[in-house]
């Protein structure tokens, strides 16, 4: 009689989390693991802001898959997907065979949501993954060494535009912050020469957060020089900059977009119902009409008791992974499943290496404490996925 065969398909927090969990609940023999992933690794999203500005090597927020998988358990596809068929229970890759599945895990994460600006995709840098953000911490010592390299120096060169003031953006600016001034006493430039702006077209920096915390974040940045254009979409990325709404346009070499995701365009294109790109899951999971096809991540879709989305974030895939593991596992058994319901722990946003600010154990914080519970995390998520092991190995760097 044939295994029951579970397909997981991204090794991202959701993806990863729920085959870690199912190779520790599963018994020999009780099911087929697949787990697919593009790269042989999996990257902590949570981190690459750090690796984009150059204040941390990219290899603190790389883990080899292998690592963390017991071989006798799960079977590892290095390989692109192409397409899901959700009648036919199949997944198409680019290179290896199709595979058959008895229940489906989408993870595959999400692509960038430019709201429809013009030039963005072709003209701006994202991070997003291990090899974006090498590039964009490579362009950007170029930048520098190219001013003093001209005769006729262009400030352009020197500026630096963020697009987004969400979590992502803020701490990105926050490591800029820490690492700008390295960069000019590398390349014997007065750090007044630099410009550092940060472009949000809603009202406010980190929307949806504690105004107190906010404000403590703004002025924080403000003192170490981020000009903050708030309110202000940005209507066109160039290759020699941005324009905002009402015209002005700033010259900057450097423009990096943070301002949000929608989900993986695979779903879509298996004809299943979305709202950017995320897909409305029922509360075990499941794409609505199918009992056998769970999404996990940032392409799914949670509402909160008020009727409003919850944002997509690590935390909330985490949690996703490991509740579904436990869910297949009762399948498998011939159990019962139960709903999920997500449960926020705190949240945590860091302005650089010392200061951050944050809501952790139903307490505000900030400071180097928030700091310091920041990388407490951190730890926590490579203890989850890899034991102690991994987790002191990731800490020493």
């Amino acid at each position: 009689m044939a295994l029951p065969k579970i397909v997981v398909l991204g090794a991202g927090y959701g993806g990863l989390m729920t085959t870690v969990r199912l190779q520790k609940e599963l018994n020999h023999h009780e099911a087929e693991v697949t787990l697919v992933n593009l790269n042989p690794y999996h990257y902590v999203t949570t981190k690459l802001h750090e690796p984009a500005a150059g204040t941390l090597p990219p290899d603190y927020a790389r883990v080899d898959i292998a690592s963390v998988l017991k071989q006798d358990k799960v079977q590892f596809i290095q390989d692109r997907v192409t397409k899901v068929d959700p009648e036919n229970k199949e997944v198409s890759l680019a290179e290896g065979e199709p595979l058959k599945y008895d229940y489906l895990v989408f993870g595959l994460g999400s692509a960038p949501e430019t709201f429809g600006i013009k030039g963005l995709l072709e003209n701006a840098f994202f991070i997003r993954n291990l090899n974006g953000v090498r590039f964009i911490r490579e362009h950007m010592e170029y930048m520098f060494a190219k001013y003093n390299a001209l005769e006729e120096k262009r400030d352009d060169l020197l500026t630096i535009v963020v697009g987004g003031a969400g979590f992502t953006g803020i701490e990105y600016v926050g490591e800029l912050v820490d690492r700008i001034p390295e960069l000019c006493q590398e390349f014997d430039i007065p750090r007044e020469k630099v410009r550092l702006i940060n472009v949000e077209a809603a009202p406010t920096v980190l929307p949806g957060f504690d105004q107190e915390l906010v404000d403590y974040a703004v002025e924080y940045l403000k003192e170490r020089g981020v000009e903050f254009y708030i309110n202000t979409p940005i209507e066109e990325c160039t290759d020699d900059g941005v324009v905002l709404k009402g015209g002005e346009k700033i010259d900057a070499a450097t423009v990096v977009w943070t301002g949000g995701v929608r989900g993986n365009p695979l779903l879509e294109e298996a004809g299943i119902e979305t709202a950017r790109g995320r897909v409305k899951v029922d509360e075990y999971l499941r794409v609505p009409g199918y009992e056998d096809f769970f999404v996990v991540g940032d392409s799914s879709l949670i509402f909160n008791d008020e009727g409003r989305p919850y944002p997509p974030t690590a935390q909330m895939a985490t949690q996703q992974g490991q509740h579904l593991s436990k869910n297949l596992v009762s399948l498998l058994r011939g159990g019962s499943i139960e709903p999920y319901k997500f449960e926020s722990k705190g949240t945590l946003a860091s302005l650089g290496r010392g200061s951050a600010i944050g809501i952790a154990f139903g307490k505000k914080v900030v400071g180097s404490k928030a700091s310091f519970l920041k990388r407490v995390n951190d730890w926590r998520w490579y203890y989850m996925i890899g034991g102690l092991s991994l987790m002191f190995k990731k800490a020493k760097l």
